[in-house]
């Protein structure tokens, strides 16, 4: 299930992310150790994921976390 929009969708459709030291990175090959959650491919997702505060609490933590690695890897994947 997609963290941002919340629609489920199939794993192959989703993107895996981990955190590492308090940056959301993305996890295209499903390898990283550590917990791990799901978002869409789409920069939308993210964003609401933001708003949402959808990722500290999928990944279980408090305070920030920095999601600008993921936003970059989005945006170079769309286009």
């Amino acid at each position: 299930m997609c963290v941002g929009c919340r629609v489920s969708a199939a794993k192959s459709d989703l993107l895996r992310l981990v955190v590492v030291e308090g940056v959301v990175i993305p996890d295209p090959h499903g390898r990283l150790p550590g917990r791990g959650a799901s978002v869409h491919p789409d920069l939308r997702c993210l964003e609401l994921a933001e708003r949402r505060r959808a990722f500290l609490k999928a990944f279980r933590r408090t305070g920030a976390l920095d999601t600008g690695a993921l936003r970059e890897y989005l945006t170079r994947r769309t286009g």
